[in-house]
C-alpha cells in the first residue's frame, strides 16, 4: 500500500510475524529504471519473505525495472493490476490495465524473461474486474490470460473496480465483496494459486477460505489493527508467534526505533505505524493521542512511546 507498508512498518510487522509474506509499497516501473533504485527498494533481511510490487504498462519499461531489482532478495515480483486511484489511472496502470488483457500479456512475458528461471516469482494482484465487466464472463478470460502468460500464483481483491466516479477509499467500500466468485475461479482453475483479498479484518475470518484457496492476504485491516497480524504464526502456520503480546513486540522493536532516531530520522517516521496497535483496551486513546500529538515535536525520542505505552493497560493478545 502506498505511502503506507514502507521499510519501518515491515520491520514492525516482523516483530508480530514471521512466516507472512509482506509487500513493499507499489513502486512504479519508470521509477525504478530513471530514478533512485536502491533508495526506492531499501529494505534487509531481517524483512524476509518480502514480495516487491510493481506499477507499470509498458513491457520494456518492466523488463528493464525487473533487471535491476531481480538479484536484491524479494521473493517475489507483483504486478498490480487492482489499485483504482487517479494517479494510476492517469499512467495507464492498475485496475486499469484490466481492460487490455493483451497488453498485461505482454508485460508479464516481459517481467518473466527478466527475472529467468532463477529471479523471484512473477505474480499479478486484480480486481474481480472494471467498470461495466459481466465479471463472470471477463474474469474467467482473464485468469486464462495469465494462466496462458505462466503466471501461477493470482491475488483476487473479490472486488470490482469503479475507475469512473468512485475514489480510491469508496473503491475499498462500495462495490460489493463476491468472495464466492473468487472460489468459483479456483475450482475453474485449479491449478493456479489464487489468494483472497479484500474486506478480510480479521485473521479468524479467513479461515474458512483456506481449505477452498490457497491463502489469504490482509492489507488495511492488518495496518490498522496490527495486532491481528500476532495471530497469523499460530492460527495458519501452527507456530508460535514472535512475541506473546503487542507491548513485547514493541519493545522488540525498539532497538530499531532508536538505531534510526541516532541516524537523524524523526520519530514520526517511525511512530506513525504503531498508533493502531490498540484498541478498545484502557488508555487507548490516550495512547494514540501522545503519539499523535508528540512524536512529530523536536528531539522526540523512545520516551514518547514509553509514555503512551504507560497509559495502556496492557491485556494478552497471543491466540
Amino acid at each position: 500500500m502506498m505511502e503506507w507498508t514502507d521499510r519501518h512498518w515491515r520491520r514492525f510487522a516482523r516483530c508480530l510475524t514471521r512466516r507472512a509474506l509482506l509487500y513493499t509499497e507499489m513502486v512504479t516501473a519508470a521509477a525504478l529504471v530513471h530514478g533512485r533504485t536502491e533508495q526506492l527498494i531499501e529494505h534487509d533481511a531481517a524483512e524476509y519473505p518480502l514480495a516487491l510490487q510493481i506499477g507499470g504498462s509498458k513491457p520494456d519499461e518492466l523488463h528493464a525495472a525487473v533487471l535491476r531489482v531481480r538479484d536484491q532478495g524479494f521473493c517475489e515480483i507483483n504486478l498490480n493490476l487492482g489499485c483504482p486511484s487517479d494517479r494510476v489511472q492517469a499512467g495507464c496502470f492498475g485496475a486499469a490495465l484490466m481492460a487490455d488483457p493483451i497488453r498485461v500479456a505482454e508485460c508479464l512475458s516481459a517481467m518473466r524473461t527478466a527475472s529467468g528461471s532463477e529471479g523471484p516469482e512473477i505474480t499479478a494482484k486484480i480486481r474481480l474486474g472494471i467498470d461495466d465487466q459481466v465479471i463472470d464472463e471477463t474474469l474467467p478470460q482473464f485468469l486464462e490470460m495469465l494462466n496462458s502468460s505462466n503466471i501461477e500464483r493470482i491475488i483476487i481483491h473479490a472486488r470490482i473496480a469503479i475507475l469512473g466516479g468512485l475514489s480510491p477509499k469508496q473503491n475499498r467500500d462500495v462495490p460489493p465483496l463476491n468472495y464466492s466468485l473468487v472460489t468459483q475461479m479456483k475450482r475453474q482453475f485449479p491449478h493456479l494459486k489464487i489468494i483472497l483479498n479484500g474486506g478480510l479484518q480479521t485473521v479468524e475470518s479467513g479461515l474458512e477460505y483456506m481449505d477452498s484457496l490457497d491463502g489469504i492476504m490482509m492489507g488495511r485491516a492488518a495496518y490498522q489493527n496490527p495486532q491481528e497480524l500476532l495471530k497469523v504464526d499460530p492460527v495458519i502456520f501452527s507456530e508460535p508467534a514472535p512475541h506473546n503480546s503487542a507491548r513485547d513486540a514493541l519493545m522488540a522493536y525498539r532497538p530499531y526505533v532508536e538505531k534510526h532516531l541516532e541516524k537523524g530520522w524523526p520519530l514520526k517516521h517511525l511512530s506513525r505505524h504503531l498508533v493502531g496497535l490498540y484498541h478498545q483496551v484502557p488508555g487507548a486513546r490516550r495512547y494514540r493521542q501522545i503519539l499523535s500529538e508528540e512524536a512529530h515535536l523536536p528531539g522526540a525520542d523512545w520516551a514518547v512511546i514509553e509514555r503512551a505505552l504507560n497509559a495502556v493497560s496492557e491485556v494478552s493478545t497471543h491466540a
